[in-house]
């Protein structure tokens, strides 16, 4: 299962409305997209999961995908988390 560790560079960190943009670029793709922060882990498409991590910015998640698109979801959702003018 392709995964990838990506530092948030956002200065917002993955809050409300960084969280949202993020899981709408998830759910773009037809696989499934999880997030590590830490030992805990969410749906990257549930925007309620997203923020319960409590990202920050400059702490490195992992994101990990696994079905069709995988490769595009990890690219697309680490140029989101990296993103500093949403």
């Amino acid at each position: 299962m392709p995964s990838i560790e990506v530092m948030v560079m956002n200065p917002h960190g993955l809050h409300a409305r960084p969280a949202a943009v993020f899981v709408q670029k998830a759910a773009s793709f037809p696989c499934s997209v999880k997030v590590y922060k830490g030992d805990r882990s969410a749906d990257a498409k549930s925007i309620l999961g997203i923020m319960s991590l409590g990202i920050e910015p400059g702490e490195t998640i992992r994101i990990e995908a696994e079905g069709d698109g995988a490769e595009a979801a990890l690219e697309a959702l680490k140029a989101v988390a990296t993103d500093t003018s949403i």
